[in-house]
């Protein structure tokens, strides 16, 4: 018998208003969570954010650089309404915890799931002892969103707009093929093994997206790409971007974008009213420029066979928990 063919994710449609990182649509009443928010992308995704109004949630796994985080963007945003969330994202029991403390939120409208190490050491494990990069950019990404996805449905539900969640992935994974059947089989090159995780977060993604849209649930599943940002062009704030923070030069500076503006991708998957489940924003530029909707590769979007399931069922495992698709109120037993 021949593999099964899994259904396309829904169909990018264009979206037709101008898009100004600057002039983001008011957020006021709404909630976004933001993992990875005390550093880089997640700390400008999360300031310009309570800058549009919204109540972002900043999760990360230091108490004091949370701190720190929230008094920059207080800075910068005064009367920012800020709350913090310690996640450990290299313990499934830290994410355990955080899943919890989100889904008490009254109202959770975006979870942003930016966070990850970057420690590209072919032995270093987590708490759990799963690889390091596939662990914390993939595993524990998917475990958080097991225990929020309910609250993001609740959210979608009782106010009629769908909540959405956004997975950052890189160019790497259109750029370098990887296998991706087996999961846990981890590449020897660092970078491998880095662009492998977030290729296995694609096809999570979109497979999310498909199985949200046959449930009828009003969450949308959407992915972006950052570029290329560059400690040299990213604008300073205190204790994130100062004397004080450790400098990386980049050899592609020159043709790069600061952090805020790797941010935009992503904040524009949360915020455009347009944006829909499926769909994929990145920097106009192949390195920077301003968000666009552009096509995802076809191999992470829409793997041949049963791909997707079989991947979904293997993050499961090393997740050690199911990532359900809730039920519409009223329609019974959630759906595996």
């Amino acid at each position: 018998m021949a593999a099964p063919v899994p259904t396309p994710v829904p169909t990018p449609e264009p979206t037709t208003t101008p898009w100004d990182p600057a002039r983001l649509p008011d957020q006021t009443g709404r909630t976004h969570v933001v993992t990875g928010a005390t550093a880089g992308i997640g700390y400008f995704a999360a300031e310009q954010l309570a800058a549009a109004g919204a109540h972002v949630v900043l999760a990360s796994r230091s108490a004091t650089k949370l701190a720190t985080a929230v008094a920059a963007i207080e800075s910068e945003v005064p009367g920012a309404r800020l709350d913090t969330v310690v996640l450990d994202l290299a313990s499934l029991a830290s994410v355990a915890d955080a899943a919890a403390r989100i889904s008490a939120l009254p109202r959770v409208d975006g979870l942003l799931l930016n966070g990850g190490a970057m420690d590209m050491k072919r032995r270093a494990r987590t708490a759990d002892g799963l690889p390091m990069l596939l662990g914390t950019h993939t595993v524990a990404s998917a475990a958080l969103l097991a225990g929020v996805l309910p609250a993001l449905a609740a959210t979608g539900e009782r106010l009629g707009v769908p909540s959405r969640v956004v997975h950052t992935s890189t160019g790497f994974v259109a750029q370098f093929p990887m296998a991706v059947d087996d999961v846990a089989r981890v590449p020897f090159a660092g970078v491998a093994a880095y662009t492998k995780a977030k290729a296995v977060t694609e096809v999570l993604a979109f497979e999310l997206a498909r199985r949200l849209e046959a449930a009828g649930v009003p969450v949308a599943s959407l992915v972006t790409r950052p570029g290329v940002g560059v400690d040299a062009r990213t604008p300073h704030r205190a204790g994130i971007r100062d004397a004080t923070t450790t400098y990386r030069p980049n050899p592609y500076t020159p043709w790069a974008q600061g952090k805020d503006g790797a941010a935009w991708s992503a904040v524009r998957a949360l915020t455009d009213p347009e944006a829909r489940n499926g769909q994929y924003y990145a920097p106009a530029g192949r390195l920077r420029g301003g968000p666009v909707l552009v096509e995802p590769t076809a191999r992470t979007a829409t793997p041949e066979g049963d791909l997707a399931a079989r991947v979904w069922a293997q993050v499961e495992d090393l997740a050690g928990l199911p990532l359900t698709i809730p039920a519409r109120a009223g329609e019974g037993a959630a759906q595996r």
